[in-house]
């Protein structure tokens, strides 16, 4: 019965964070960030999402092709 909760947490974590610890954390920072824009602005800003995943994405994918040697 004590495998059980350890099992269960390896198992998220390597959903959650798999091999880019990175992106992770650039999620949950998005997340953040737009919660923080919304409480300060007062109404959700439908923009900064995407325009961040998209930044997000473009720095994993540099690292990446910069890891392989291309």
């Amino acid at each position: 019965m004590t495998k059980w909760p350890a099992a269960f947490a390896r198992f998220w974590y390597q959903f959650l964070v798999g091999d880019t610890p990175e992106l992770a954390i650039g999620v949950a920072l998005i997340v953040g960030a737009s919660w923080a824009l919304s409480r300060t602005v007062g109404a959700a800003p439908f923009w900064f999402g995407p325009v961040a995943v998209v930044a997000l994405l473009s720095v994993s994918l540099r690292r990446g092709a910069s890891r392989r040697g291309g």
